[in-house]
């Protein structure tokens, strides 16, 4: 494994060598070798494109839900041919990441058959960032989008207690000239993580994110996480949104609502047992012309009216500087992953 030792404070590590270091992480601690491989991709790919709350700082979720026997790490999903244009997954108590990857080759080719693929996955653990769940569909010229609930941690609009998950939407569409058009994002004001980040850190939060026990609004983060609950975005829009993610990812499913799994009898679970669904279309079916094309366009008018940065801008760039300068990482918490590699 190839690290520069910067600083006592940071260490530089290659994206390659990061994911088989979490790659042998996983190994140890009960996953598959399929399990282990789409997980370590993961994890070291967020970590790679700036998104931290969803690299490496999810890895000890990750093992203390599989240490916890909360779910899965051998789990074999089970794909299901349900129609022309609709597949079904049950991960089998597994993470939803495998079990999207089983059935990926069958969405695309229903998509490029059909024009539009939907795939259902449940009973499911999704604990990582949404965007690399479509963002590969884009780079093949499809169209994505995909939703997935989440632990019970959000208030809806008006309401008196938490009820909703984070519920993040992601969406991704390919570009003639550029990387695809990519956002992720919570529908609830933050992610969860970015309060456990905050908290972790000592920061406080911008108004509006969320609420303490007592269902008053609060900066704290530690006040959110200890019996408080995050706050929906844009009010009763957010809300709204929210509530179709729970519809489309666990009615739609089969899976669990955020409200009815119990991770208390598990301690340690740290990993949502819910359900998600990816739309993937072939745009040209649509159009009857070269989407990507279209969407280039949209995207030059955008920056000819003063928007600079697209969706997805920021990811790219640290992507790309750390695929040429690599990945820098604490030193403590390099460290940390060696140690839990060896364990």
């Amino acid at each position: 494994m190839t690290t520069d030792h910067n600083s006592s404070a940071s260490r530089t590590i290659t994206c390659t060598d990061l994911t088989e270091l979490l790659r042998q992480i996983f190994l140890r601690h009960g996953t598959s070798a399929e399990v282990a491989r789409v997980l370590a991709e993961n994890c070291a790919g967020a970590e790679r494109d700036g998104s931290h709350s969803h690299g490496i700082f999810r890895i000890k979720g990750y093992l203390s839900s599989l240490a916890a026997g909360w779910v899965d790490g051998q789990a074999r999903p089970k794909v299901e041919d349900a129609g022309a244009a609709f597949v079904r997954v049950d991960a089998m108590g597994g993470f939803a990441q495998p079990a999207m990857q089983a059935a990926k080759g069958l969405v695309i080719e229903k998509a490029r058959s059909a024009g539009i693929a939907i795939l259902a996955i449940r009973n499911s653990h999704h604990f990582a960032a949404l965007w690399p769940d479509v963002e590969p569909f884009a780079t093949q010229g499809l169209v994505a989008l995909s939703v997935v609930n989440s632990m019970t941690c959000v208030v809806p609009h008006d309401a008196q207690k938490p009820l909703f998950g984070t519920n993040p939407i992601a969406f991704a569409a390919p570009r003639a000239e550029g990387p695809p058009i990519v956002f992720d994002m919570a529908t609830s004001a933050i992610a969860h993580g970015d309060v456990q980040i905050a908290a972790r850190e000592g920061r406080m939060l911008p108004p509006g994110m969320g609420v303490d026990r007592n269902g008053e609004p609060t900066l704290d983060p530690k006040a959110i996480l200890e019996g408080g609950a995050l706050l929906p975005f844009g009010g009763y829009k957010g809300s709204a949104l929210s509530m179709m993610v729970e519809l489309l990812s666990a009615a739609l499913t089969g899976g669990n609502f955020s409200f009815e799994f119990d991770m208390s009898k598990a301690p340690g679970a740290q990993t949502p047992w819910t359900g998600q669904v990816i739309i993937v279309i072939h745009p040209d079916k649509g159009s009857g012309q070269v989407f990507a094309e279209r969407s280039e366009e949209l995207v030059r008018q955008m920056h000819g009216a003063g928007q600079q940065r697209m969706p997805g801008d920021r990811r790219y760039r640290q992507r790309e500087r750390s695929l040429k300068e690599g990945i820098v990482v604490s030193a403590e918490d390099l460290d940390r992953l060696e140690a839990l590699a060896r364990a």
